[in-house]
């Protein structure tokens, strides 16, 4: 067991005015299987990258473990995944890969195969097998699950939960609440740690809030008392000076001393009401700091006039020699919120790229309804060039709305100016959401939209599909959005009779096979 200690840790970028970090202190268990929580923009990476020497920083890191980030970065995928393994550790021993890998249920048979041809999961357990190989070093895991398929994602968090340590960033609550032991959130202002995995952190923060919302109106109505006795007080002591000069009284003058003496109090009564009131503001000032505000988005689904609007009748698609879809029907009607389910490669993406007229099918046909309107959100946005405003200009959007959405969806002003290609993964994420969000659509397309988006903007995202009710079709492997925000689902399973997949139709607790994939 050891510890980090991070002392008075403050850092910018060269190129940002404000500090990510300003004069932070945290202590942290090597021992502590950790979850690093908040929103887009708030450092988390940064963080990470902090703790494993990657940046200068002022203040003082100090562990005795060696800090190892991952995902690492593999320049040429040609590379045999053994020669990936050396290139990560060159003293790795050769058992305790294997060992790692056998707890992931990986083949040893896959370091013989080149690099590039791994899957995406098949990539993230290699990497973490030969990092968790290590002896004497603390995992620095950043978002793991991106583009991971729901098998994959239980596997992770399943091997996660038997290890022994490390800060990983995640926004996927069942991952984080699977494999977690204690959370650290990066809030408003400050960084807290918690005891507990992301249920934990999120009803004791729930709570905080609610104490702080209720103080702030117990101190709102104590000001609102002090200003009026302070004003009260003012006046009185006003009123007591102007008679030390005022007329004779049954002919006797005025006791100066003895009303001087009292305007006195009357005025220290007054200073002594304004001191407390300002006192009274300052704590009032301290708090709502870190109480994450949601606030509520806007969406213009459009109702189409027939029940019917897209029909999928027997298509098949091949790319190359591969058969992705065989046979495949699928209808979506007025209402529907569909959830492709399944490993990937299954052929999910391939739909909705078929529904929405970027692919062709080979057989078969698809039938969209007249004068339907769609809106997609693709899977990919690094190929997004340009600024915003052109962005705007292509798309047709209003630009006030538009924008109006992107700084609900917690987006700051200083990043309407910057172009696209600059922005993070979870900035191109949202202004794609954003876009959706601002086209009046009878359809909505959308291929994983919350990779890289935090858990704050997930739960804005469901509260408003669960309140506007739009039409969607739609890949999604955070499986509590997708419990919350489907109402049937398509699952892609393995074929024993063929070599690739069936596809099995969910709704209300009935399956029914629809054809082969």
């Amino acid at each position: 067991m050891s510890q980090i200690q991070i002392i008075d840790l403050t850092f910018s970028y060269d190129t940002h005015f404000e500090s990510i970090f300003e004069h932070v202190s945290v202590l942290l268990d090597t021992d502590w299987r950790t979850g690093l929580i908040g929103r887009n923009g708030t450092g988390k990476t940064t963080f990470l990258k902090l703790l494993s020497g990657a940046y200068p920083y002022r203040g003082r890191i100090r562990m005795s473990e060696m800090a190892e980030y991952f995902p690492v970065d593999i320049r040429d995928a040609r590379k045999s995944s053994l020669e990936v393994l050396e290139e990560i550790d060159p003293d790795y021993e050769f058992w305790r890969v294997l060992r790692e890998m056998e707890w992931m249920g990986m083949d040893s048979a896959i370091l013989e195969r080149p690099y590039g041809t791994l899957s995406p999961g098949e990539r993230i357990r290699l990497q973490l097998a030969v990092l968790f190989a290590k002896e004497h070093a603390f995992l620095l895991i950043d978002e793991p699950t991106n583009h991971l398929d729901e098998e994959g994602r239980q596997m992770l968090a399943s091997y996660l939960s038997r290890k022994k340590g490390f800060l990983l960033v995640s926004h996927d609550r069942r991952l984080l609440d699977a494999c977690t032991d204690h959370t650290m959130a990066i809030e408003r202002s400050s960084i807290r740690i918690y005891k507990g995995s992301f249920q934990t952190w999120q009803r004791e923060k729930s709570l905080r809030d609610q104490a702080e919302l209720e103080q702030n109106q117990k101190l709102k109505k104590e000001i609102r008392h002090l200003e009026a006795a302070a004003r009260e007080a003012g006046r009185w002591a006003g009123n007591k000076e102007k008679e030390k000069i005022g007329h004779k009284v049954g002919g006797l003058k005025p006791d100066r001393g003895a009303i001087g003496h009292k305007a006195a109090k009357m005025m220290k009564r007054s200073k002594v009401l304004e001191h407390r009131m300002e006192k009274a503001a300052k704590e009032k000032a301290g708090l709502l700091k870190d109480i994450e505000t949601v606030e509520e988005l806007k969406m213009f689904p459009l109702d189409y006039e027939k029940e019917r609007l897209v029909s999928v009748e027997g298509i098949s698609f091949a790319r190359g020699d591969r058969q992705i879809l065989k046979d495949f029907s699928l209808e979506i009607r007025r209402g529907d919120r569909i959830a492709l389910k399944g490993p990937n490669g299954c052929g999910k993406t391939t739909i909705l790229k078929l529904i929405a007229g970027i692919y062709q099918p080979d057989e078969g046909r698809i039938q969209t309804g007249s004068g339907l309107k769609i809106s997609v959100v693709s899977q990919d946005s690094s190929e997004m060039r340009g600024t915003l405003a052109e962005l705007e200009e292509e798309a047709g959007l209003d630009k006030t709305l538009f924008r109006a959405v992107l700084r609900k969806l917690d987006f700051s002003r200083d990043q309407f100016d910057k172009r696209l290609e600059e922005y993070s993964e979870g900035q191109r994420k949202k202004v794609l959401l954003a876009k959706s969000l601002c086209e009046p659509s009878h359809l909505y397309i959308w291929d994983e939209p919350l990779n890289y988006i935090d858990i704050f903007t997930r739960i804005q995202i469901e509260n408003l599909i669960l309140e506007r009710k739009p039409s969607m079709i739609f890949v999604e492997h955070d499986s509590v959005f997708t419990e919350r925000i489907a109402k049937s689902a398509v699952r892609f399973e393995k074929d024993p009779q063929s070599a690739g997949f069936k596809a099995v139709f969910e709704s209300s607790g009935l399956d029914k096979e629809q054809g082969d994939v």
